[in-house]
Parts: C-alpha cells; sequence; structure tokens
C-alpha cells in the first residue's frame, strides 16, 4: 500500500522534475536564433523534429538525475 508520505514524495519529485524540465526547454529555445514556436506553426517538420528529440533528451537526464 501506498503511504502518504511517500505519495508526497513522488508527487514532489514529479514537480521537480517538470519545473527543471520547463526551464531547460526554455532555456534551449533562449538559446536558439529562432523562434522555434513559430517554425512549428508554420510547420517545419525539422523543427519540431528537433525539439521532440531536444525534449525527450531532457526528460531522460532528469529523470536518471532524480531518480539516482
Amino acid at each position: 500500500m501506498l503511504s502518504t508520505a511517500v505519495f508526497l514524495a513522488t508527487l514532489a519529485y514529479a514537480g521537480l522534475g517538470i519545473l527543471i524540465f520547463v526551464i531547460g526547454f526554455w532555456l534551449w529555445d533562449k538559446a536558439t536564433p529562432a523562434d522555434l514556436w513559430g517554425e512549428i506553426c508554420r510547420g517545419n517538420q525539422a523543427v519540431a523534429t528537433l525539439a521532440a528529440g531536444v525534449a525527450i533528451a531532457l526528460a531522460i537526464i532528469i529523470g536518471l538525475a532524480i531518480h539516482g
């Protein structure tokens, strides 16, 4: 059975991971010279694929860092 302490710790780590992910993706977006969201909305599939790859890589790195 899942205790309250474990549940709250899980929520805290999930929140921390999401926060770090958002900040990391925002920093990556600001480091690129183009407007990534605008390019994706205009249908640039290469930029969308690159953004997806960066998002997946960030998620893996953050998940492994939090998990230990």
